[in-house]
Parts: C-alpha cells; structure tokens; sequence
C-alpha cells in the first residue's frame, strides 16, 4: 500500500488532523479525524448500523475542497 498525502486542516496547527490520503494501488481514500461526539454517531446509525470496528468522523466544511481534489484525483473502475 502507498499512501499520497493530499494534506491537512490547516486550523488544525500542530495536532495533524483531519488529513486525507489517496491509496496509489485501489485510489480508496484515507481519512483522519476527529471522532464524532454520541449524539452525532447516532444519527448515522438509524440509516446504516455501525460495526464495532467501525467510527463516524466528523470534517469540517471547509475541508470539501480536499476532499473534491481526493475524489478527481481518483480514477473511476
């Protein structure tokens, strides 16, 4: 697996996140964050249940112009 980082939350400072990478190999994204709170995780469960495994994380909006330059970036199968 190779990573390409495509960069981080500049008002995050020090801390590094969020952050998003690309996988070179399966062009799956890669996504740090912060941990969404409980009344946030519940919400998203009433549509799609929530494996042990699994977290919710929260970005902030002014991260989507990161994340659309992840997904044009990407090559569609």
């Amino acid at each position: 697996m190779r990573l390409r980082f495509l960069g981080k939350d500049p008002d995050s400072g020090d801390h590094g996140r969020p952050a998003v990478w690309v996988d070179e190999e399966t062009q799956d994204l890669v996504i740090q964050g912060v941990t969404a709170d409980t009344a946030t995780t519940a919400l998203p469960v009433q549509d799609s249940p929530l494996p042990a495994h699994e977290g919710v994380v929260r970005l902030p909006k002014h991260m989507i112009p990161l994340l659309k330059e992840a997904l044009e970036g990407t090559k569609p199968e």
